[in-house]
């Protein structure tokens, strides 16, 4: 069942992603917190991220993660009949 609703809402996930994803848009929100994780400062020293950043985080991040599991539940093969 949850795998048929990630199938059928990709265009709400695309929608969401191009719009709350990529949020302020120059430059991204998302682009900066990625580059603050991949960096490794974001979970220790004096420029470690605070609560509201990590929420940030997710705001930003959770309609790419759900659309990209959209894509994958349409291009794997349906097993239940």
């Amino acid at each position: 069942m949850m795998k048929l609703q990630l199938a059928k809402n990709w265009k709400l996930f695309l929608l969401a992603s191009l719009t709350l994803g990529l949020a302020p848009f120059n430059p991204p929100h998302i682009v900066g917190k990625i580059q603050w994780v991949l960096g490794g400062n974001a979970f220790s020293g004096s420029d470690a991220m605070q609560f509201q950043d990590l929420f940030d985080l997710l705001l930003h991040g959770l309609p790419w993660l759900l659309l990209i599991a959209s894509i994958l539940a349409n291009l794997l093969p349906n097993k239940t009949k």
